[in-house]
């Protein structure tokens, strides 16, 4: 468990973007997977998949937002994706699992998400735009 977490991966992301925070289990046998936000309180579950199907058991703020990248869980993928992320989103999940042959719920992995505001493009564009203009007025310079 502490191993786990020293290799915690960590993710930035801008607000309004998709993200998918990655997670494989050891093998296929996975009957429930559970993806969860310790900082949520009494509601940490942001996802629950028990029994081939998403559970309703989760916190308000990822209702329809979450989902596995690939529900058949394929080589034991069980990567969560977050969809429109806010600066709300951001913190450290977990994904666990439950196999048949094991022993109760397993810690897989942790991952930090951290969202930023949209980049202020509008900076940039800007900028541009008036570098433009300077490169115009060198030009109607020079043929004076």
């Amino acid at each position: 468990l502490i191993g786990c977490c020293r290799n915690q991966k960590i993710i930035t992301a801008e607000s309004g973007q998709d993200v998918t925070l990655t997670c494989r289990a050891p093998n296929d046998n996975i009957i429930v997977v559970e993806w969860s936000r310790d900082d949520l309180g009494d509601e940490q579950c942001v996802f629950v998949y028990r029994n081939g199907r998403p559970l309703d058991d989760q916190h308000p703020s990822f209702k329809n937002r979450v989902d596995l990248q690939d529900r058949q869980m394929k080589d034991g993928d069980v990567s969560l994706i977050l969809k429109d992320v806010t600066i709300n989103d951001t913190g450290t999940y977990e994904c666990r699992v439950v196999q048949r042959e094991g022993d109760g719920i397993k810690l897989i992995n942790s991952t930090h998400l951290h969202v930023v505001p949209p980049a202020a493009s509008w900076l940039l564009m800007f900028r541009d735009r008036e570098r433009e203009r300077e490169r115009e007025g060198e030009g109607e310079r020079e043929r004076e």
